[in-house]
């Protein structure tokens, strides 16, 4: 009796295990860094979940930031406790001073394909409420009376300016709301442009505007440049606490979502939502017809994808879709991966 239980709590801990860190069938037991790798493709290698490789990372106590690996380091798959991890060997040397590549940090590389998830960015931003949208400064003219503008173009816009230079030009988008709760979780504001402040005399400022993503409307508003995220920084990741949320929308007006598309997802740093964070996209299961009984049957929920979350708000996020298996759809929910 004894020894079968043994076994059964031996088992049941591997399940765990398995539940945690699932390992592909053909990876590797070896692998060397190359120039273009990203930990999600080498955790993509080793795990059929990469976002979990936080978990299968080693620690070496002659690395002081595990997250920095190299070309030419090699990665080595073994097992504590039943558990796997990878090893970091740099240069076969275990002696090196952690502080040998302190000023080579630009060189390690990233945890995502910088270059082809930047186009995908949204440039679009949250206002928390209706009064921070219509206090916002506007546009009211355009040079010589134009009322459309562009690049290159002098508009003129009125209302309250900090002491900013640079800023961006939005036309007031979607208002969203949360489908369970009706609450109000903020104003998405739609990138137009981007504007140098030239002059300013009262209440109106004289934009000189650099680059345009739409044409200029009389009645758009201006806004602060705000500096943006530091892309390198974004590291896959499960979320700290329970998510249970929905797609409210996807960016260009489309319906269907897939591959690289932007969506924006009703949970935000209120919930513990934070940048790098990945998300199981749920889609909602078919109604059938009982072939015997005729009754409707509602099918159980699917996964079709996942998301990245790249941008945070207080009640809202911007999630990439970094997977896809199938066409996702606004409304489909997003829980913990």
């Amino acid at each position: 009796m004894k020894k079968l239980f043994i076994t059964i709590f031996v088992a049941l801990c591997m399940h765990a295990n398995a539940d945690v860190l699932q390992l592909r069938e053909n990876h590797p037991q070896r692998y060397v860094v190359v120039k273009g790798d990203t930990l999600w493709d080498i955790s993509a290698k080793f795990l059929k979940s990469p976002w979990k490789w936080p978990d299968i990372w080693a620690t070496n106590q002659y690395i002081e930031n595990p997250h920095l690996i190299y070309p030419g380091d090699v990665l080595v798959l073994v097992y504590r406790d039943g558990v796997p991890q990878l090893i970091l060997e740099r240069n076969q040397v275990v002696k090196l001073s952690p502080n040998i590549r302190e000023g080579e940090v630009d060189n390690a590389i990233p945890a995502l394909a910088l270059d082809v998830i930047r186009p995908f960015l949204s440039n679009n931003t949250i206002l928390t409420n209706e009064h921070d949208v219509m206090g916002s400064p506007y546009v009211v003219a355009g040079n010589e009376g134009r009322i459309i503008s562009g690049a290159g173009d002098i508009v003129f816009a009125k209302g309250r300016f900090d002491d900013s230079r640079r800023f961006n030009i939005y036309r007031k988008g979607q208002v969203f709301v949360d489908p369970e709760t009706a609450e109000v979780l903020g104003y998405e504001m739609l990138y137009i442009g981007t504007s140098n402040r030239t002059a300013f005399q009262g209440d109106i400022a004289t934009l000189a505007v650099i680059k345009t993503a739409e044409e200029i409307r009389l009645g758009d508003h201006v806004l602060p440049n705000a500096e943006a995220e530091i892309i390198a920084s974004y590291y896959p990741k499960s979320p700290a606490s329970v998510v249970n949320g929905r797609i409210l929308a996807v960016e260009d007006g489309v319906t269907q979502i897939g591959l690289h598309s932007i969506v924006m997802i009703n949970k935000g740093t209120r919930e513990g939502i934070a940048l790098g964070d990945v998300l199981a996209v749920q889609r909602q299961g078919n109604t059938v017809k009982d072939p015997y009984t005729h009754e409707l049957i509602q099918l159980p929920p699917v996964r079709g994808g996942i998301v990245m979350i790249v941008k945070t708000f207080d009640k809202l996020s911007y999630g990439l879709v970094m997977e896809s298996t199938q066409p996702l759809e606004v409304g489909d929910g997003v829980i913990n991966p």
